[in-house]
């Protein structure tokens, strides 16, 4: 299979580039343009929690991806992987989950912000529960 067209992208940091309302609605999402830089290689974005843990969303769930890595830049995230058990992120620490973990993310701290790799870009979240 060829290798998607890929260019070269910048992003620097700017308050306006995190936005709510997707996904989850107690985080923020800054994405760093690697989907469009990899023709839909590759996902990059900064997550950043703006809501306190409340334990109604500690729900097990997977990804169907092909490649997912997490790395803590600020605060910590909790999470529990079936087979593996709970791990716990600080700063400067990073997760790869393997494509199908199921998980359940157990807290984080109101500081959190954290770098999460995707492959592909475009892919379901399956709760388990």
């Amino acid at each position: 299979m060829p290798t998607p067209q890929q260019h070269f992208v910048v992003s620097h940091l700017k308050e306006a580039d995190f936005k709510s309302g997707g996904l989850r609605d107690y985080s923020a999402y800054r994405d760093l343009g690697a989907a469009a830089a990899t023709n839909g290689l590759a996902q990059v974005h900064v997550i950043r929690m703006i809501a306190p843990f409340r334990s109604e969303l500690s729900v097990r769930h997977h990804h169907d991806v092909q490649f997912q890595m997490v790395y803590c830049l600020k605060g910590w995230f909790e999470t529990e992987f079936e087979g593996v058990g709970r791990h716990r992120l600080v700063e400067g620490s990073s997760w790869v989950q393997p494509p199908g973990i199921r998980h359940t993310v157990v807290g984080w701290s109101d500081d959190c912000e954290l770098l999460e790799i995707l492959m592909p870009p475009e892919h379901e979240t399956v709760n388990d529960a």
